[in-house]
């Protein structure tokens, strides 16, 4: 048994170093792309999820006419359906799941590093929306900014992406 645990060990020490490996080649990769500087200046990117996000989008700027096809390829988009009385909006079951994996954790580390993205995540949870939706639909807002940003190859701004929420009349601020 001891022979056979240290040869299991010492497998999975080659499978971390090949991970590990792996990793840096995929970081140089990727910071070698002429997209990865406007990528990064995205709160939440770096260049692991920018890579990601870049392998699943690929380079092809002209692949995605709109923001809106881009957010239904990644599965931001809402599906809306109306007729007659009644009207449904719900998520996207059909989507590339890996762009959608790691929107969600592009969405998710935008919190901390972006006070916009924050003030919107929690906005969308006042309303009503479980964690996953706001973090959907954060998903949606910033694939839309990526959008424009690449197309017109300008880094991100948070003042443009977040404007400013006006103040309902009569609200006090601290």
């Amino acid at each position: 048994m001891g022979k056979q645990a240290a040869a299991l060990l010492l497998q999975l020490d080659a499978a971390c170093e090949a991970v590990a490996d792996l990793g840096e080649a995929t970081e140089e990769a990727f910071r070698a792309h002429p997209d990865a500087t406007i990528m990064l200046s995205f709160p939440g990117i770096g260049s692991q999820i920018g890579a990601r996000i870049l392998a699943e989008i690929g380079d092809d700027r002209t692949r995605f006419a709109t923001a809106g096809g881009l957010k239904a390829y990644a599965g931001a988009a809402p599906i809306t359906r109306a007729s007659g009385k009644r009207h449904y909006v719900g998520r996207r079951f059909v989507k590339n799941n890996r762009l959608n994996h790691v929107g969600h954790l592009w969405a998710f580390a935008s919190l901390g590093g972006s006070a916009g993205a924050d003030a919107h995540y929690r906005r969308r949870r006042s309303t009503g929306d479980w964690h996953m939706q706001a973090l959907r639909h954060l998903f949606n807002r910033m694939l839309g900014q990526l959008h424009h940003c690449l197309l017109a190859r300008v880094p991100f701004d948070e003042a443009i992406a977040f404007p400013a929420v006006p103040q309902p009349a009569g609200t006090a601020t601290a």
